[in-house]
């Protein structure tokens, strides 16, 4: 018999497996947004100075290749951190654990009290709970830390350049290949389209506001283009 403990639609993840997801998200989302949004008011701006396309590539690439490595680098060292101190957290957990077994078990029933259970039930779930594992009972009620899931650095460094490389292309993609007098439309009109795709993707798996999202990255890229570009077509005038 299939499990009908859950509602039909009721697939929300919960605990790890969204933090996890949250996590993904984050990097993957950033990544793509500033590989979309940087590379093309790079690019645009160019193209508002001169409509040479081997210097539109070349600042294309130089955009997409430092701001591949400087997301990559940046996540590496954000997450390295934060997986530093959950190590350290846990060190000192299981530290105190050794030390002060008694004090950690009071502890934890204060929590488990703290979210509703009875003094009794709290009590005698954290008896349990610190029998079977107590580090990774205090872990996840005292510190919000899986100790099987920690943050890993290299997978987010990597989530990180891949999707800023795959956001960067499209407008580098789009400012070289066309016609000279297609190229800043079909720039503009990819850039905003891979927005929109990126809001709504990034609305729709973090169950947020789908229409907030997608005008917030469309928008954002708008004014980044139209800056960019004014700045360039001023530096071209003026022969700069």
């Amino acid at each position: 018999m299939s499990d009908q403990t859950a509602p039909p639609g009721h697939d929300e993840a919960h605990g790890g497996a969204l933090g996890s997801r949250l996590n993904w998200l984050r990097a993957a989302v950033l990544g793509a947004n500033d590989g979309i949004v940087s590379t093309a008011g790079l690019v645009v701006g160019v193209a508002g100075a001169t409509d040479d396309r081997s210097a539109l590539l070349t600042a294309g690439l130089a955009g997409l290749l430092a701001g591949s490595m400087s997301m990559a680098a940046g996540e590496y060292v954000s997450v390295s951190t934060q997986r530093d101190s959950e190590k350290a957290a846990l060190a000192m957990e299981k530290r105190e654990l050794r030390e002060q077994p008694e004090a950690e078990l009071a502890e934890l029933t204060d929590l488990l009290a703290e979210r509703g259970l009875s003094r009794e039930v709290a009590r005698e779930a954290a008896a349990q709970l610190t029998e079977r594992d107590a580090l990774r009972a205090h872990a996840r009620v005292e510190l919000g830390i899986d100790p099987d899931a920690l943050t890993n650095p290299w997978h987010a460094a990597w989530a990180s350049f891949v999707a800023f490389t795959a956001g960067a292309l499209l407008p580098l993609l789009a400012i070289v290949l066309p016609p000279p007098d297609w190229r800043l439309g079909v720039t503009v009109l990819s850039v905003l389209g891979a927005l929109a795709l990126t809001g709504w993707s990034s609305a729709r798996l973090g169950s947020a506001d789908v229409r907030r999202a997608v005008l917030r990255n469309m928008a954002g890229g708008a004014l980044a283009m139209a800056v960019t570009y004014g700045a360039g077509a001023l530096l071209g005038a003026v022969g700069v």
